[in-house]
């Protein structure tokens, strides 16, 4: 059976993984031309790091990451809300880890490199689309100056290329992007560890700005500083979208946070002292009614893109490439195994998709700020709403998502 992998990334690269230790050989096609630590970070809940521990990877990733001790919830004033052990600190059998997304990438590539054989990883190839006949599945390429590489025959093609996947514009041409007015700014910044050092933050609702803060790596300096990773969120009001395409500039995000500066964080100074900055703007696509196409079906951002909350998207492409592995795997026509592929995952990622819309984990800060009326509170937080509220937002999202301790039933 020949498999083709489009696309190297999380997804692409964790599927190559789980079918070579089934015993199944497969092509990956990457349209990046080399591999660099690139981007920021990710944090890699513990049913991301179930994957990836049974692919063999977890050392590493534990060895080059920070396991996150809590999670905790503050308003725009700084004001705290919500707090939350996390990981192994919550009972899971395994962390929850920040860790630089360049990283995660470089040691699934190296891995599937090392297993799979340098000859079935292909850097610069773009796809440009597919063609199936009753025998199988024709590929083009591009390489990275548009010229075309040779076509690529194979009998199972999963799509893995992202949230503008060629291959689901092939199914889905009049499909768009669902842009809300969200745009996002990304950066990292040297800075001292902030609160225990292994904490996970989210400050102020995108109403009215918000911040995820958490550090990807230990003592950079050799003078205990690490380096932060921080998101900048904001929905405003016929806002176009950002150019995801062009770095991100710090002066353009310190206007909205410019009162932020509490007892134990000035985030303008965070976000002046950046490294690095990207913008994004904030976009998912609607769930659809099918992946699968004949041999062909798509995987992670090119089945189900959803908002960047909840730490989920990683999980859910490792989840993807788990599923479809096994079934490829199982004996048979592995047409009906992209089907039962896909009435395992379309349905539980399409609801993540929604929730992350609507009823996303921050949505702790947006309840509090409601109960408050949109102002600092006086006294204590449970004067308002108690904590065991909040931790029952908090577990719905995990039932939805997946990581639950407790599933339900």
């Amino acid at each position: 059976m020949r498999i083709a992998i489009v696309g190297g990334g999380i997804g692409g690269l964790a599927l190559a993984l789980g079918l070579h230790g089934r015993g199944i050989e497969c092509d990956v096609y990457e349209s990046a031309p080399d591999i660099r630590e690139i981007g920021v970070g990710i944090t890699l809940l513990p049913h991301a790091m179930r994957e990836l521990a049974a692919l063999g990877v977890q050392a590493p990733l534990e060895a080059q990451g920070i396991a996150n001790l809590e999670s905790v919830f503050f308003n725009r004033w700084g004001q705290f809300i919500f707090r939350e052990a996390r990981g192994r600190h919550a009972g899971y059998a395994l962390p929850e880890i920040g860790i630089h997304r360049g990283k995660l990438h470089t040691v699934l590539y190296r891995a599937a490199v090392q297993r799979l054989g340098a000859d079935r990883v292909h850097l610069d190839h773009r796809c440009t689309g597919a063609e199936q006949d009753p025998e199988g599945v024709t590929l083009g390429f591009q390489d990275s100056q548009g010229r075309r590489r040779d076509t690529v025959r194979a009998d199972v093609v999963v799509a893995c290329d992202g949230v503008n996947s060629a291959l689901r514009r092939q199914f889905y041409p009049a499909e768009g992007l669902a842009f809300a007015g969200i745009n996002t700014w990304r950066g990292v910044t040297v800075h001292k560890p902030i609160l225990t050092g292994k904490s996970y933050l989210r400050i102020g609702s995108i109403d009215t700005g918000k911040m995820v803060i958490y550090p990807i790596v230990d003592d950079v300096d050799g003078q205990g500083s690490q380096l932060i990773n921080w998101v900048a969120e904001i929905r405003q009001s016929g806002a176009a979208m950002n150019d995801w395409n062009k770095p991100g500039r710090p002066e353009d995000i310190v206007p909205m946070f410019a009162d932020w500066r509490f007892d134990w964080l000035d985030v303008p100074q965070l976000i002046l002292q950046a490294r690095q900055v990207f913008e994004y703007p904030m976009v998912d696509r609607d769930p659809v009614p099918r992946w699968t196409f004949g041999r062909i079906t798509l995987l992670g951002d090119a089945a189900h893109p959803m908002y960047p909350r909840g730490s989920n998207g990683s999980a859910q492409a490792l989840i993807d490439a788990a599923t479809l592995a096994r079934e490829l795997a199982a004996a048979g026509d592995p047409r009906a195994a992209l089907q039962r592929y896909e009435a395992q995952r379309l349905a539980p990622t399409s609801r993540i998709v929604e929730t992350n819309r609507t009823v996303p984990p921050d949505f702790i800060i947006m309840k509090a700020d409601e109960l408050a009326g949109h102002r600092p509170y006086a006294g204590s937080i449970d004067d308002l709403v108690s904590q065991e509220e909040l931790r029952r937002i908090s577990e719905e999202y995990k039932q939805v998502a997946g990581f639950a301790l407790k599933p339900e039933g």
